[in-house]
This record gives structure tokens, C-alpha cells and sequence, in this order.
């Protein structure tokens, strides 16, 4: 019977890989929050009229987001790569 060993999760590599994931979500994020409002004139026209921090609260609610979806898919996958070796 082989011993149990500890989940790569736990480890400061499996900590590295999560905050990769999370700067990997963040940066899609932004990207695609910008790229919203650039390419669609009537998201622009609404973050034009609420005001001035509309546009940073509407980018950091799509980084936040995506930051989040990104983490929790590297612990989808730090867990199932650690479940084949």
C-alpha cells in the first residue's frame, strides 16, 4: 500500500501555479473589458453617463471575475494533474 503523499495545492509551487492562474484571469479580464467598451458604442454611451469612476468600476468587476474563474479552474487542474501522477 503506497503512502499517502500531501496535494500539490498545499506546496509553495502549487501557491505559484494558483497566483499564475489568477494573473492569467486578471489580465484576460482587462483585456476584455477594454475591448467591450472600445468596441461597443452603447456600453460606452452607459459608463459615459454614470459617472466618472464607472468605467474603473466596470473594468475591476470583469478583472475581479475573471481573476476568480481563473483560480478556481488552476485548482481543477493542479487537482486532476495530481491525481495522475
Amino acid at each position: 500500500m503506497r503512502a499517502k503523499k500531501s496535494s500539490d495545492l498545499i506546496s509553495p509551487t502549487g501557491l505559484i501555479k494558483l497566483m499564475t492562474h489568477a494573473m492569467m484571469g486578471a489580465a484576460l479580464g482587462l483585456a476584455f473589458s477594454l475591448t467591450l467598451i472600445l468596441s461597443n458604442p452603447a456600453v460606452a454611451k452607459l459608463l459615459d453617463h454614470g459617472g466618472s469612476q464607472a468605467a474603473i468600476i466596470f473594468a475591476l468587476t470583469l478583472v475581479t471575475t475573471f481573476a476568480i474563474g481563473a483560480t478556481l479552474t488552476g485548482v481543477v487542474f493542479i487537482l486532476a494533474e495530481d491525481k495522475q501522477s
